[in-house]
Order: structure tokens, then C-alpha cells, then sequence
């Protein structure tokens, strides 16, 4: 019973931490960190176990599929060279960086041990740069290089974590033993996230109910994850795949209903995630803190201290001079003709360079270390230092900076949605013209208002109101949407504009069912 109120309290407190963040404007996770702390340091605080090896699939595999389902892929081709930098190069300096200093502080640190850690707090987390993205005016490729990085970063960081780790448990295999497990890993993992997803959506395509939906949804991630864990594969790069490939399909086939329930419940369980991670992380900090003594105390918070300063300066020292580096390459003619990259300028570098905030995958990735592990418990100690210390120091501060710099309005994603609307009530229309009753005329009459509503107010929305739920009204309904389909098949828009006009044509048909019943 008391492990329950712990639960109900703690949740409780985070939706109330979390309410407080969007008051103050300011990310979710950095109060979650800061409640970690607390936690920590209460004395008759809970005390809950959780087996390492659950950590990455647990916390990881729900929150990247639904970062990944959202994904467009239009965009991270169009960014592929600074997305493809960050998440290859700006991993690669963090986790080297980290690695030469771990080893400068601890010289009897093993250089496995010391990547492995540089690979836990290299990957900046996604939900902690939305969170304050979304409340400001920022260019949309920034926005678009950033998630593009946030998904596919985790999947670079934790290969260079599994080799480290690899390394470590297996003390007499070499790095050439790993290269080819590697390769197989990269190719085999989405080629299996592929044809994981087409087999599940064969099994799953006649579960129309919402509760069994969404309850093998989540065992589908599950799943997935655990199976390309076992046979040798990435369990990030298999479920980037697998939701990728589930999206494109999906909205074809799931009822307006079933998509906004669903998408209620994983962003409550992705947010439920985070508060789990912090809590559990925190728990552990507590026996490590109270088994050191004052000295060695000074010595893992100073060790820490360092790292997070590391994690911070690397990710500046790579993001600032590309945009150098670009001018130099194209001045001597040195990229390939068919490569035209948009030169960051320096207010857009300043902004890149400070999203570096870490968050749920470097917890999960710390905590599912093996118990034997050597220095877990400085590199548990120093993860939450590194998560904690970037979310105050950058998480607090991005928003102003961003307002300081002053940004240009740059949304195309409103002239992509408005020109959508158009397109579907067009569609709607023309699915009804040929109707000569008096019932359709009206219906007509109603959607030629509409679209000139959506063709001289850009930011405006699609309405929904109490409609008669006849059949004309459906058959427009699914014209529209088959013209929006089209337009995001055809890349005419991308999909930030896609899942906002669906979701618009989600309440206009949940309201024409609701006044149908």
C-alpha cells in the first residue's frame, strides 16, 4: 500500500512540476531533474529496483517511436548534412572529449569505460528541446535539423555505448571483433525495422477497438525492441525504422477516433516515462551518496562538474566553425555539385550549439549498465549531474537567448496547412458536385465558405461543428482526406502540415459522428 501513495504522490507532484514549467516557460524534464534530486535526499524516501537490462527498453523504445513516428522524412533529406554532422561528428567530439578528460581525472579509468561514459552523456534529448522550441518564433530548419538530430543522435551514441560496454564485460575481445557486428547492425536494423512493421500491421490490421489498438501498439514497440536486442541488432536504429515505415501507412487505415485516443495515450505514457526515469535514477543516487565519505564526495562532484562542462564546451566547439567550414569547402569547389547546403549563420549556430540538453536516454543508458560495471557508480553520479546541469544551465536560459537574437518569422508550415485545406475541401467538393439534391447543395454551399475561409486566412483552422451525419457528408470527409494523403505522398507538404490538417479533419468527422448517434 505505501509503494502505491508513493506512486500516486509522485505522479501527482510532476503533473503539478509540470504545470509549473509551462507557467514559467521553461522545459518539463528540468524540474523533473530537480524532483530527482530531491528525492535523492529524503531520507524515508522509496526504494525501488529495476533490472539494468530493462532500462534502454523500457524508457527508450516508446519515447523514440513516438518521436520517430512524427518524423518526416522529406525534411531530414533535406538537412541530411548538418542533421548527419551533429549526429555523427558532434557525438563523435563529445564522446572523445569526454573520454580524454575521464581518463586525465581518473587515470585509472580503462578507456572502454571512459567511452562508454562519453557515449551516455553525448546524445541531447529530444522532449526537453520540443518543449521550448514549441513556445518560440524559430527559423522552421532549425527546428527540423534539431529533431532530425534528436532521433537519430541516440542511435549513434548507444552503438559506440553497446562496442564500449561490449569491450568491458568482454574483457578479451578486440575492436576488430565488433566491426562486423557493426555493420551487420546498422544495414540489418532497418532492413528488420522494415519488415517488422509490415508484418505487424498484416497481424493488426482488423483491431479496430480502441483499447486493444492501443495496448498492442505498445506491444508491438515492445517487441521489436526486444527482439533486435537478441539477435545482434540495434534496438534504436530497428524501431526508427519500424515507426517510419508504420507512419506512412497508418493514417490510411486508422479511424479518426482511434488515432486521437491513441495519440493521447502515448503522450501521457511518454510523460509518464520521464517522471519514472527521474524518480528510479534519483533512487539510486541516494545509497552511492550516503556510502562515500566527504572527500570522495568532493571528488565525484568535482569529476562531474568537469564532464558537464566538457559535454557543453564540445557541442560548441563542433556546431560554431561549421559554418566556416561550409563557406571554406564550397569556396575551393569541394563538395559535390549536386550538394547546396544552407550556410548557417551565427545567430542560427549560437541557437544549435545551446540545444544540448540531456535527458532520458542518457538516464536509461546509464542506468543499464551491468552492476559490475566499473565506476557505475561515478558514472550514474556524473549522467544525472550532466542531465541535471544542462537542463538548468541551457534549459532555463534558451528561451531568452532565442528571444535576444530576435529571429525572422519562418513558418512555412502554416502556408503548407492553408495550402492543404485548400486542396482538401476542393477535393470534398468534387467528391459532391455531381449530387443534384437539395441536401447536397447545401452541403456545397457550406464547404465553398469554408474554402474561401482557408484560402484568405492562412492561420485559420478547419471547424468543427454539429453536422447531420449523412452520407454525403462522409463521402467529402474522405475525399479530403485522400487528397491530403496524396499531398504529403507526393511531398507537396510535410508532415508537420499533414498531422495538422488531420487532425482538423479528425474533429470535423468525430463531430459528424457524434451528431449522427
Amino acid at each position: 500500500m505505501l509503494t502505491f501513495e508513493w506512486i500516486i504522490g509522485l505522479l501527482l507532484a510532476a503533473v503539478a512540476l509540470s504545470a509549473l514549467a509551462r507557467h514559467l516557460k521553461v522545459p518539463y524534464p528540468t524540474f523533473l531533474a530537480a524532483g530527482g534530486v530531491l528525492l535523492a535526499f529524503l531520507p524515508d524516501g522509496p526504494s525501488w529496483a529495476l533490472e539494468p537490462k530493462l532500462a534502454l527498453a523500457l524508457f527508450v523504445a516508446p519515447v523514440l517511436l513516438d518521436a520517430a513516428f512524427d518524423t518526416s522524412l522529406r525534411d531530414l533529406r533535406n538537412n541530411w548534412l548538418p542533421v548527419s554532422t551533429l549526429v555523427v561528428v558532434a557525438v563523435g567530439v563529445t564522446t572523445i572529449g569526454v573520454a580524454l578528460v575521464a581518463r586525465w581525472l581518473q587515470p585509472d579509468m580503462p578507456w572502454a569505460v571512459a567511452i562508454a561514459l562519453g557515449a551516455i552523456v553525448a546524445p541531447p534529448d529530444a522532449a526537453a528541446a520540443t518543449a521550448i522550441l514549441r513556445q518560440v518564433n524559430l527559423p522552421y530548419r532549425i527546428q527540423k535539423i534539431l529533431e532530425g538530430e534528436s532521433l537519430l543522435n541516440d542511435a549513434s551514441a548507444l552503438l559506440v555505448y553497446r562496442v564500449a560496454v561490449g569491450l568491458v564485460v568482454a574483457e578479451h575481445m578486440k575492436v576488430r571483433e565488433f566491426v562486423p557486428s557493426i555493420a551487420v547492425a546498422l544495414v540489418g536494423s532497418l532492413a528488420a525495422g522494415y519488415l517488422f512493421a509490415q508484418v505487424w500491421m498484416m497481424i493488426t490490421r482488423r483491431i479496430t477497438e480502441a483499447p486493444s489498438a492501443i495496448i498492442t501498439q505498445f506491444g508491438g514497440t515492445f517487441m521489436v525492441w526486444i527482439i533486435a536486442e537478441h539477435i545482434g541488432l540495434s534496438g534504436i536504429l530497428t524501431i526508427i525504422a519500424y515507426a517510419i515505415t508504420i507512419a506512412r501507412t497508418a493514417p490510411a487505415r486508422t479511424s479518426a477516433r482511434l488515432r486521437v485516443q491513441s495519440y493521447a495515450v502515448w503522450e501521457t505514457v511518454v510523460f509518464v516515462l520521464n517522471v519514472l526515469a527521474f524518480m528510479l535514477i534519483g533512487m539510486q543516487l541516494r545509497p552511492i551518496w550516503s556510502g562515500l565519505d566527504d572527500e570522495v564526495r568532493w571528488k565525484y562532484c568535482s569529476f562531474a562538474a568537469i564532464i558537464l562542462a566538457v559535454v557543453i564546451l564540445a557541442r560548441i566547439l563542433w556546431v560554431m566553425p561549421y559554418g566556416a567550414f561550409l563557406r571554406i569547402l564550397m569556396r575551393h569547389d569541394l563538395l559535390p555539385a549536386h550538394v547546396v547546403p544552407a550556410v548557417p549563420t551565427l545567430k542560427r549556430g549560437i541557437i544549435v550549439s545551446w540545444c544540448g540538453m540531456r535527458g532520458i536516454v542518457t538516464l536509461a543508458a546509464a542506468f543499464a549498465l551491468p552492476e559490475y560495471f566499473p565506476y557505475r557508480d561515478l558514472i550514474l553520479l556524473t549522467a544525472f549531474a550532466v542531465v541535471l546541469g544542462s537542463l538548468v544551465i541551457q534549459g532555463l536560459t534558451l528561451r531568452p537567448l532565442i528571444l535576444a537574437l530576435n529571429f525572422d518569422d519562418d513558418d512555412p508550415v502554416a502556408r503548407e496547412a492553408a495550402h492543404a485545406r485548400s486542396v482538401v475541401f476542393r477535393a470534398g467538393l468534387a467528391a459532391i458536385e455531381a449530387d443534384p439534391s437539395e441536401e447536397a447543395e447545401i452541403l456545397r454551399l457550406e464547404y465553398r465558405a469554408v474554402l474561401l475561409r482557408a484560402e484568405t486566412d492562412p492561420d485559420g483552422g478547419i471547424a468543427s461543428r454539429e453536422l447531420p451525419a449523412d452520407p454525403l457528408r462522409r463521402r467529402a470527409i474522405a475525399a479530403a482526406r485522400r487528397a491530403l494523403l496524396n499531398l504529403r505522398h507526393t511531398e507537396t507538404i510535410g508532415d508537420d502540415a499533414f498531422h495538422l490538417v488531420e487532425e482538423e479533419l479528425d474533429r470535423v468527422e468525430l463531430s459528424v459522428e457524434g451528431s449522427g448517434s
